[in-house]
C-alpha cells in the first residue's frame, strides 16, 4: 500500500508544527482529508479513523464554546482512535487543550494559514496524485496541442526522434524511454515521468538531450492526461491501410480504457502529422463529430 510521511505534507504546504516534532514519519494511506462533525457528539459509526482530521473555524469554535469537563470527553473520544493527524486551518489560537491532548497521544498537530476550503483542496488534488495506483510502461509521452499522447513501439523504431519532432513543431515532451502512468480516477489516466528522466530525451547517434535547455522550458511538460495510445510498427506489405475504423480500439491501463490508434512507418511518410492529425481528430470526435460516421450517412444516403 502506498503511503505518504507526514513530514511531507508539513514541507510540501508549509505547516507548522505544534506537537509531534518527533512522530512526523507517521503514514498516510488515505487520500481525502475529514472534517470530524458527529464525531464530537459522540457518533462514531463511520468515523474514517485513518483520515486526516482537519479543523476548521466551524469545529474550533464549537470546541471553544464547551466548558473543560465537556471538552475533554469531546477530544479524548476522537484523539483515542489515533487518527494521523490533526490539521487547524486560518491560523486559529486558543489551542492549548489541542495541544496537550495531541501531546499526551503522541498525535502531531498541524496549523496552516489557508482557509479551510482552499487547504483542502489543494490537500486532496496532492494526495489522489501521491496515492494514486500506478505502473511503469516502455514509451515515450508528449503532450500534443495540449493532449497527452503515449508513443509506443519496439526499440528502435523511433519514438524519441518522433519526439524530437513533435519538439520542433512546439509541441512538449512528457518522458521519454519510462513512462509513469497514474490512475487518478475510472477514467483517468495521467502520464509522467519518475524524476531521473525529468527533461531527458535520448536520441541515437546524439545522446541525451536536456528539451528545457536546449529549447526552452515550453518544450517539457510535467504531466498530462492521457488520451491517445499510439503504437508505432514497420510497414506491412499489402495489408489494409485505409480502414474506416468504425469500431474504435482501446488499450488498457490500471483498468482504465485508452483510445488506441497504430502507425505504421515508411520513408518518407509524416508520422508527426499524422500523430497530430490523431490528436485533433480525438478532440473533434470529444464534441460530437465523428468523421468516419458522417462518411457512412453519405454513403448510405447516395445508396437510397
Amino acid at each position: 500500500m502506498k503511503a505518504v510521511p507526514i513530514k511531507n505534507l508539513v514541507e510540501r504546504f508549509s505547516l507548522e508544527v505544534l506537537v509531534g516534532e518527533d512522530v512526523l514519519d507517521r503514514l498516510i494511506t488515505k487520500p481525502r482529508t475529514y472534517r470530524p462533525g458527529l464525531e464530537f457528539t459522540g457518533y462514531f459509526d463511520y468515523f474514517p479513523k485513518n483520515h486526516v482530521q482537519v479543523l476548521g473555524r466551524k469545529e474550533i469554535t464549537y470546541l471553544h464554546k464547551l466548558s473543560q469537563e465537556e471538552r475533554q470527553i469531546r477530544i479524548g473520544n476522537i484523539v483515542k482512535y489515533r487518527p494521523p493527524c490533526f490539521i487547524v486551518t486560518a491560523n486559529q489560537e486558543g489551542l492549548t487543550y489541542l495541544i496537550r491532548y495531541c501531546k499526551e497521544e503522541g498525535i502531531p498537530l498541524l496549523r496552516t494559514k489557508d482557509s479551510t476550503s482552499s487547504f483542502i483542496e489543494k490537500y486532496d488534488a496532492y494526495m489522489v496524485r501521491e496515492l494514486s495506483p500506478e505502473m511503469t510502461i516502455h514509451g515515450v509521452c508528449v503532450s500534443v496541442f495540449g493532449m497527452g499522447i503515449l508513443l509506443r513501439g519496439k526499440s528502435g523504431i523511433g519514438k524519441s526522434e518522433t519526439a524530437h519532432t513533435l519538439i520542433g513543431r512546439g509541441h512538449r515532451l512528457v518522458a521519454d524511454d519510462i513512462v509513469v502512468l497514474k490512475r487518478l480516477g475510472p477514467d483517468t489516466i495521467l502520464g509522467t515521468h519518475h524524476e531521473n528522466n525529468k527533461e531527458f530525451l535520448a536520441l541515437r547517434s546524439i545522446g541525451l538531450l536536456n528539451v528545457a535547455r536546449v529549447y526552452g522550458s515550453k518544450a517539457f511538460q510535467d504531466e498530462t492526461r492521457i488520451v491517445l495510445d499510439i503504437k508505432l510498427t514497420n510497414w506491412e506489405k499489402d495489408s489494409l491501410h485505409n480502414d474506416l475504423d468504425l469500431e474504435p480500439r482501446y488499450s488498457q491501463y490500471l483498468g482504465v480504457e485508452v483510445p488506441y490508434i497504430e502507425i505504421q512507418l515508411q520513408p518518407g511518410r509524416d508520422i508527426v502529422g499524422l500523430i497530430e492529425a490523431a490528436a485533433n481528430n480525438w478532440y473533434l470526435k470529444q464534441q460530437g463529430y465523428n468523421a468516419a460516421q458522417e462518411f457512412m450517412k453519405r454513403v448510405e444516403g447516395r445508396e437510397l
